[in-house]
């Protein structure tokens, strides 16, 4: 069954396609500069501080209009 389907996708070129693809991706990703350590590690803190703060700012939000619609 894995052969047909192999031996047809091979026949409508969608091989070829991929292998193509494949090697595309692989020499995109060597121009890719990586972050260092120290990077990620700010870059992490940063991301974390972002979520707090957001969180944060949905509870207290959520309270408030929480104690509005009480009112009501």
């Amino acid at each position: 069954m894995i052969a047909v389907i192999f031996g047809v996708l091979w026949w409508k070129g969608q091989v070829q396609r991929l292998s193509a693809y494949w090697k595309q991706t692989v020499e995109e990703l060597k121009k890719c500069t990586w972050p260092t350590w120290d990077e990620l590690k700010g870059s992490t803190v940063v991301v974390m501080v972002a979520i707090l703060l957001l969180g944060l700012f949905t509870f207290v939000v959520d309270k408030v209009m929480f104690a509005l619609f009480n009112l009501i």
